[in-house]
């Protein structure tokens, strides 16, 4: 019997593996508070690099409350809206499953094993270029990646789980590439190396990926920034090695211009995930002595820029 599925947070991330999932025949759920009223009459439709595609029928859901517990849920809301949904976490679990917190930032799963306890808590981090256009539409642009790991007790590598192995069966079926990390932290670490960067620089600068990296000044001063992030990493006995920046760097150069997500909530003057990307690590790294300070000025540039925004939301 198939394992059966809720995506929490259809956007851009959570639609695109849930419509994936669901197109490869498994039972997929979605809670969709937003686009409740598309998706219930008209469904998906993903427009794919590796080929279009729709779905008319679509199991969908207006409030967490009314949504019925899953096997694996995969938490991909921003983390700026957590708060309205972590108390009710649990319920949506059944018995002997699990949560997966597919979202960008540090920490994060430690926070949602508060509530539903650390024993039915993965990480997931994502390497996706998409966007959701309009209600109901994802525009899949490139990558697709999704490392999954186990959250651990004591900060130690758990290694690959057979609960990994299975959901990982599963996301193969769908057609998406996965990596089994057997340490969680270090895969967290790694996708900061990028999304700190590109995020942050991407609503400071207003640049698109191919210009941070287009532009001899900016792509040294990625380099700059994903050195300061290795070197907290390094005092997380992580290794982040050279090479590993350097290929970061020349997959976004090879990747499509892309609008960071951070970016496009920027424009749309929605909350930025600030606090999860840069004010976690940042502060994870000062108590230990470990100096990030070009990303001590990014975190301090966007929380104003992040707070003028939240201003202009609260008086239009």
């Amino acid at each position: 019997m198939s394992r059966t599925y809720s995506v929490i947070g259809s956007g851009a991330l959570g639609g695109f593996y849930g419509c994936r999932l669901q197109r490869a025949g498994l039972p997929v759920q979605f809670l969709a508070r937003g686009d409740y009223e598309t998706l219930k009459t008209a469904g998906w439709k993903v427009a794919s690099k590796d080929g279009d595609f729709d779905l008319a029928h679509v199991d969908v859901y207006p409030s967490i409350d009314s949504l019925p517990p899953a096997d694996v849920v995969l938490l991909c809301l921003k983390s700026t809206s957590n708060h309205e949904i972590l108390a009710h976490l649990a319920q949506t679990i059944k018995p002997g499953g699990v949560l997966v917190v597919m979202e960008n930032g540090f920490g994060i799963e430690e926070e949602v094993a508060c509530y539903v306890g650390r024993d039915r808590v993965l990480g997931a981090c994502c390497f996706l270029c998409s966007n959701k256009v309009a209600p109901g539409r994802i525009e899949h642009l490139d990558y697709g990646t999704v490392a999954f790991g186990e959250l651990s007790v004591d900060g130690m590598p758990v290694g690959v789980t057979d609960r990994m192995k299975q959901i990982a069966e599963d996301f193969g079926q769908a057609q998406i590439e996965v990596q089994l990390a057997d340490d969680l932290r270090l895969a967290r670490w790694k996708k900061l190396v990028w999304n700190i960067p590109f995020n942050g620089l991407s609503v400071i600068l207003l640049e698109e990926t191919n210009q941070l990296v287009g532009n001899p000044s900016l792509r040294s001063l990625v380099q700059t920034i994903m050195n300061e992030v290795a070197l907290a990493a390094r005092a997380d006995g992580r290794s982040i090695p050279d090479q590993f920046i350097s290929t970061m760097i020349e997959h976004t150069e090879q990747m499509k211009p892309y609008k960071t997500s951070m970016r496009i909530d920027f424009d749309e003057r929605r909350p930025l995930e600030v606090e999860a990307i840069f004010g976690a690590p940042l502060r994870w790294a000062s108590e230990r002595n470990v100096p990030m300070p070009v990303v001590e000025s990014m975190y301090r540039e966007l929380v104003f820029l992040d707070q003028r925004n939240r201003a202009h939301l609260a008086n239009p």
